[in-house]
């Protein structure tokens, strides 16, 4: 289930503003994008036509540069963003067994938001904490030398709140 995209005039005004002044600089491109994944929270097409038209880009380049980089995401996330590292380390040390048990607790395959919104699962690649093997990470919140017990637990309290 994908939650809904909605734009709004007031979204748009400000997008449009904060691209005049990084015009101001060299390189507004990825300044612009970080500032429309703040305002829209995510960056579809639509928004991506409004770059293009405003930095006189065209949309491939805004599309290839949004895709590219998993900061960025197309589709609208939920609340919260729960991310499984499949990297090496962690792959090897279970974090398969991690995505399941979330997956199974939220009712959503990895890539997915649950429907009312709250909850998008994603698996990852190496976040940089392979030390810490297997890890995820909820909302930017790193939990390390995890397991499918304490991915469960953190989902737990997260739902509660």
């Amino acid at each position: 289930m994908a939650v809904k995209f909605v734009m709004n005039d007031e979204q748009v005004k400000e997008l449009k503003e904060r691209i005049q002044e990084h015009k101001k600089k060299p390189g507004p491109l990825m300044p612009t994008l970080h500032d429309a994944q703040k305002i829209f929270g995510c960056i579809p097409l639509a928004v991506q036509k409004i770059i293009a038209e405003e930095l006189d880009e065209s949309i491939a380049k805004i599309n290839g540069v949004v895709t590219f980089y998993s900061h960025f995401s197309i589709e609208p996330k939920g609340q919260h963003v729960i991310s499984v590292c499949l990297g090496t380390a962690c792959y090897v040390r279970g974090s398969q067994s991690i995505i399941d048990a979330m997956s199974d607790v939220l009712k959503v395959k990895p890539g997915e938001t649950t429907e009312d919104g709250k909850f998008t699962l994603e698996a990852t690649r190496c976040i940089g904490a392979c030390g810490l093997a297997p890890v995820f990470t909820i909302d930017g919140n790193v939990y390390g030398s995890s397991n499918p017990t304490i991915a469960r637990e953190a989902l737990r309290k997260l739902m509660e709140k």
